[in-house]
């Protein structure tokens, strides 16, 4: 009984999970086994940026990963999963210069070299925190391998992938419109911009054609600020209302000089007036158009959003103030014709929130072309990357067919510097990887490389690449599983995939599993702005890393949202508190079991060898699922065996044995609980990984941890189908019984007559045989088994396989209302004969399936049959009484 006082009577998480994570580590469990002749399985975490403490997105994704990485473990793989994290260039520094704001200073002020050191701090400390999160999480890291976007080694690796597409002429410089934030003042990619719809409107305002007696066109945009820098107003070739006018200028209104009007197909004559005004330093489409007609290109804004000395009215104006100046203007000059509220979508940065620029600049750009169209290609051939769900093969598909070149500079302090450097006096550019010789001639850029560029290497460069004899890199590359959410497939899995095929020659992952987000109960997305974040460590805090990583675990399947709920959490501390309850009754029943004691080769109950049979049945489907990441389906399994097959129906069986007297017996039943029960802690121990170790160590057992302990695999010689198809009629007469006693009010406690009509010899030998398990769990005060019984007018009934129950409670019978529950249980077995006759007429099914299939089907429409005559018989006879 000593283990009753070492095991609290409920689960307290706080003293179940205190101690456990550094005794892993102490143990080194975490590390590859190496073992040369087992077979590697490595996974990467996607590394979470700096900026902050992770949330439950993180939580989740990380969970699953840990579920994937400690059963590969457990199944002899020699594991390595590889914590790191994100220097994250523009969330980090904007992070980094709202704090210094608060103190009163800017970068500026700082200086670069300074600015850095401040920045390191900070990643530095929240390194710290995301670490213990980490641990808090039970995740089993190898930390000896951790990386940093911004390590030696990592930067080594991007210098050299960045020089070598230059000189394949894959990288070049130029002027090209880019999305630029003006509060961090750097370009951003397509992907960096968040498109929202908001108020604004349609400004009509006229330009006079130069030259004329007062002609004038009419011209509507949402942002006249940009009219400034117009250099020419387009109208499409074949528009009859405007051919006088190609050719000839019109002006300018508030800067009053004179531009072309060209044609081209770009306008769409049947929208608005059929003339655009074209600003080729403010707009994309501008800017191929003002390419094609040799336009000049004016900037007329400052990299902060403020106007420039171009046009000196409205110099150092921020651009929205500037717009309502300018519409006053024009409405002053007569050029106002009206303003046209809409609503439209604007761009804004995902990492400051500010509405995004389009603005001329000079920045660094990879070609995309041929590196997508190799991606492409290998996802046609026998070394593709497998996606789950399968469909996500085709959003990356879609991505890579329509992706531009990508932008990769970025007008930041805290990154990877371009490699690339300008002579001082000549002007001339050298780009290598590592400074020129005479480095006081020559100035680095200053720009830095966006963030997903060097992340785009991560699976290779963590592993030691671009030493291609490192051995992390020869035994763990490519990597076996990466884990992220649909929501980066752009921004991060597309561009590992292309860079890995462009210089390993190889995917970098086998497989990608693909999750949803973690939303509120109502659906909606978690947000700051909208107060509904979850920080994650407070829910461990209320119910423990197992009950998170249980409810994260089987919230949902592959590729599909999960709503957070404090009910769900509330049902996963529950479940975890039934499998604790449970274990203590095990082990204090053991009365001293030792492991090398435990022997399942005994004389077993139909209990018995229903359970194992079970635990295999179980152990199967949990393999099976979790290898194909359905961890919520596996999830489902593993519950229905705990709660309703080990807790609810085997431990209340294995008290008719434990407190009898036969103890050869009771020897027999405490070797299978202590067996199952140990199966059980094993099973779990992925998603529940603290609990699980807790248990265990009360229960005999081999090994020194559960972490490196064998993950079960079936015992095909504790199969026994017999006793299982016999247990589940045990299991449908008991229900039986206790739902008729529930519907006229007849509690367990009090004795009834229990009446079992069998209809063949089989089921007559099994239920006579296990009378035992009939009395306790109905309890009978007279129990009568024959094929003879004649069925008593007065009584409630139901059918089973092989058998009628009747119970003659005359007292609380209603004729009519037992007719009425007939007639619902006639219809219930009138539409299970219609559907399996269904499935056996269809010739395709028939063909089709595989022969067990069928047959198991023609055996449903025998015994439905069976039971659809029993109850019309039975509503038949209380009809006639």
């Amino acid at each position: 009984m000593t283990e009753e006082l070492n095991m609290s009577t409920k689960f307290e998480p706080k003293n179940v999970e205190a101690g456990r994570y550094e005794k892993w580590l102490a143990g080194n469990y975490f590390r590859p086994s190496g073992d040369a002749e087992a077979k590697p399985y490595s996974i990467v975490i996607p590394p979470p940026n700096v900026t902050g403490k992770l949330h439950l997105g993180h939580a989740w994704d990380t969970t699953l990963q840990d579920i994937i990485i400690r059963h590969k473990r457990m199944q002899g793989y020699d594991t390595l999963w590889l914590p790191g994290m994100d220097h994250a260039g523009i969330a980090t520094q904007a992070k980094v210069e709202e704090k210094l704001r608060a103190e009163g200073i800017s970068r500026y002020d700082l200086g670069r070299e300074k600015f850095l050191e401040k920045t390191w701090e900070w990643k530095d400390e929240y390194a710290s925190h995301i670490r213990e999160q980490w641990s808090k999480l039970g995740l089993s890291l190898n930390y000896e391998r951790e990386r940093f976007t911004l390590d030696d080694g990592l930067s080594d690796a991007v210098k050299k992938v960045f020089v070598q597409l230059y000189n394949k002429g894959l990288i070049y410089r130029g002027e090209y419109i880019i999305n630029w934030d003006p509060q961090a003042k750097t370009a951003l990619s397509d992907i960096e911009v968040i498109h929202k719809d908001v108020e604004g409107a349609f400004y009509h305002m006229t330009y006079e054609v130069a030259g004329s007696n007062g002609e004038t066109v009419e011209i509507a945009t949402t942002r006249p600020e940009t009219l400034l820098g117009d250099t020419a107003v387009a109208v499409h070739p074949e528009d009859e209302r405007y051919q006088h006018l190609i050719g000839k200028k019109v002006i300018l209104p508030l800067v009053g000089k004179e531009i072309p009007v060209i044609a081209d197909e770009y306008v769409e004559m049947d929208f608005g007036t059929g003339v655009v005004k074209i600003t080729p330093a403010h707009d994309p489409n501008d800017f191929e158009v003002g390419n094609r007609h040799d336009l000049p290109r004016i900037n007329v804004m400052n990299d902060d959003g403020t106007m420039n000395g171009f046009y000196p009215a409205y110099e150092g104006m921020d651009r929205f103030a500037a717009r309502k100046q300018i519409v006053k203007d024009l409405e002053a000059a007569g050029r106002l014709v009206k303003i046209e509220k809409m609503t439209h979508s604007v761009g804004h940065s995902e990492r400051t929130g500010v509405v995004v620029e389009p603005r001329l600049s000079t920045q660094w750009f990879v070609k995309m072309e041929e590196l997508a169209k190799r991606a492409i290609e290998n996802q046609e051939g026998e070394d593709k990357v497998e996606f789950y769900p399968p469909r996500f093969n085709n959003t990356f598909i879609q991505w890579m067919e329509n992706v531009h070149d990508w932008v990769i500079s970025r007008q930041l302090w805290w990154g990877h510097q371009i490699p690339a450097w300008y002579h001082k006096e000549t002007g001339e550019m050298y780009v290598g990887e590592s400074a020129p010789e005479d480095p006081e001639n020559w100035t680095q850029d200053e720009d830095v490389l966006d963030t997903w560029f060097s992340s785009a290497l991560w699976p290779f460069s963590t592993m030691g690449w671009p030493d291609e004899e490192a051995p992390d890199f020869n035994r763990y590359f490519p990597t076996s599983t990466l884990v992220t959410g649909y929501d980066i497939i752009f921004f991060w899995v597309s561009r590992m995939i292309f860079q890995s095929l462009e210089f390993t020659d190889r995917r970098p992952f086998n497989n990608v599993l693909i999750h949803g987000l973690i939303r509120a109960e109502d659906g909606r997305k978690m947000s700051k702005s909208l107060g509904n974040g979850i920080d994650p460590m407070d829910v461990i805090e209320q119910y423990g890393a197992d009950a998170l990583r249980w409810f994260l675990t089987t919230g949902s399947s592959p590729g599909q949202d999960v709503r957070f709920s404090y009910d769900k959490m509330d049902a996963s501390w529950n479940f975890i508190n039934k499998i604790w309850n449970a274990s203590r009754f095990v082990i204090m029943n053991l009365d001293g079991l030792k492991v090398e004691d435990i022997s399942l080769d005994g004389n077993k109950s139909v209990a018995d060898r229903w359970i194992l049979t079970r635990l295999n049945e179980t152990i199967s489907e949990v393999n099976r699922l979790f290898d194909g990441f359905e961890f919520g389906e596996a999830g489902r399994h593993l519950y229905n065996f705990i709660w309703d097959d080990f807790c609810d129906w085997y431990i209340e069986m294995s008290k008719e044995v434990l407190y009898g007297d036969d103890e050869e017996q009771k020897h027999v039943t405490r070797s299978i609980l202590a067996y199952v029960l140990d199966n059980i802690l094993k099973l779990i121990h992925p998603i529940m990984p603290f609990v699980s170790e807790e248990i265990w160590e009360h229960v005999p057992h081999q090994g020194e941890t559960l972490v490196t302990a064998p993950y079960p695999k079936v015992n095909e010689a504790l199969n026994d189908e017999t006793a299982a198809a016999g247990m589940e009629v045990l299991k449908e007469l008991i229900r039986a019984v206790r739902n008729i006693r529930a519907e006229v009010g007849s509690p367990m406690s009090k004795p009834i007559t229990l009446l079992i009509k069998t209809s063949d010899d089989a089921s007559q030998t099994f239920l006579t045989e296990n009378t035992s398990y009939i009395e306790r769990f109905c309890n009978p005060e007279s129990l009568e088994i024959s094929p003879e019984i004649n069925a008593p007018e007065l009584a409630m009934s139901a059918v089973i396989k092989g058998a009628e129950i009747f119970l003659p409670l005359a007292d609380l019978i209603n004729i009519e209302d037992e007719i009425k529950r007939l007639e619902k249980e006639l219809d219930k077995w009138n539409k299970e004969v219609a559907r399996v006759q269904g499935k056996l007429n269809n010739e395709r099914f028939v063909s089709s399936a595989p022969e067990q299939v069928v047959e198991a089907e023609r055996q449903k429409e025998v015994e439905y049959k069976e039971r659809q005559a029993s109850v019309q018989e039975r509503i038949n006879q209380l009809k006639k009484a």
